[in-house]
């Protein structure tokens, strides 16, 4: 079974950082793009990273671009977003998804094939 189970959310104040990770289990994670998406309250989702199988292709939301960045450990099966002078609108779910298509870096649903249950980024002073 394919799971994605994210940690690292909470609580920061704007200007603050925070380090989100994702550990993926059920499938050869090295093979498959995978990307961040954040849910804002109240609004429509928001493709906010991604990263190619090998850790070598990333590209990024332009309202997050030079703040946060993506990474991977293929060893350790894990995706990371380290995201810094975090910003009131930056408060979201944020959730990790792996590629249907292996060498495609997943923003739309008919490219998603699993969503992780996500967790929650609150920037408040």
């Amino acid at each position: 079974e394919v799971q994605l189970v994210e940690s690292g959310g909470g609580l920061a104040q704007p200007g603050g950082s925070l380090r989100l990770s994702c550990e993926a289990s059920g499938f050869a994670f090295s093979k498959y793009s995978m990307s961040w998406i954040r849910h804002h309250p109240g609004k429509r989702q928001e493709w906010v990273a991604g990263i190619s199988p090998d850790g070598g292709r990333f590209d990024y939301a332009e309202s997050v671009r030079g703040r946060f960045t993506i990474s991977r450990d293929n060893t350790k099966n894990t995706l990371s977003l380290q995201m810094n002078d975090l910003k009131a609108d930056d408060t979201a779910g944020y959730y990790c998804v792996k590629a249907v298509i292996r060498e495609q870096i997943p923003k739309y649903e008919n490219q998603i094939d699993t969503w992780g249950r996500g967790t929650q980024v609150t920037v408040s002073s």
